[in-house]
């Protein structure tokens, strides 16, 4: 049996690990919890700093050999103070650029024990969690019965990048943004329709096209059992 925390970014990634992931992972005999960062008194979730992450990592590492932590954080907006910021962001590749910052991290946290390294794994998701839901989009306008409509503009979007993850980070072209204005009436929203969507495109489906989020699920899988 293994045990281990996803801290996550929201509550769309905590709904998606709590939902999704973890029911699967249990059945192998790996238990997942979510956790979000306390960001104010009664609030959890969101306004990510790493002066707020670190200390949320290294407390939850601290809490037992027996436990694994990794992350799902959002590479949009990742904040600036996250350890080698500025030479991560000068990779051009997408999928260098995230391992870039998960290497970063991993090591800013090992620092501080190195008995960490084998029970810390970063994730960080190119470019946000909703690029996921570009997988299929069928699947994902089939959710509402009134996003037909969207249907055609949504798979031009998806054909025009690599891959999912892909779909880039700019303001308005992110893929959260482009959600909310192709899905309307009713509109999309994040904490219900993101795993509503990811439940109907399958797992088997993501891991085909979303390469670094299968790097990581399989990470997950090739887990050993940590010693008590």
């Amino acid at each position: 049996m293994i045990r281990g925390y996803v801290v996550c970014e929201g509550q769309t990634e905590e709904t998606f690990i709590r939902d999704v992931i973890a029911p699967i992972l249990a059945n192998q005999q790996i238990y997942l919890t979510a956790r979000l960062i306390p960001t104010s008194k009664g609030n959890k979730g969101g306004a990510l700093t790493y002066e707020r992450v670190k200390p949320f990592i290294i407390n939850s590492l601290k809490e037992g050999n027996h436990i694994f932590v990794t992350t799902f954080f959002d590479l949009y907006a990742l904040p600036n103070t996250f350890p080698n910021f500025s030479e991560s962001q000068k990779q051009t590749d997408v999928y260098k650029k995230v391992t870039a910052f998960e290497q970063a991290f991993k090591d800013d946290i090992v620092k501080e024990n190195p008995s960490f390294a084998s029970r810390f794994f970063p994730y960080i998701q190119p470019y946000e969690f909703e690029g996921l839901l570009f997988t299929d989009i069928a699947k994902l306008t089939d959710i509402e019965t009134t996003w037909a409509t969207a249907t055609n503009n949504l798979q031009v979007m998806r054909d025009n990048a690599e891959t999912p993850e892909h779909i880039n980070d700019g303001f308005d072209t992110k893929p959260s943004a482009r959600l909310e204005k192709c899905l309307t009436n009713p509109k999309y929203r994040k904490t219900l329709h993101g795993t509503l969507a990811i439940e109907a495109i399958g797992i088997d489906k993501l891991l085909k096209e979303c390469r670094h989020f299968a790097d990581w699920y399989n990470q997950l899988l090739a887990l050993p059992p940590v010693q008590s």
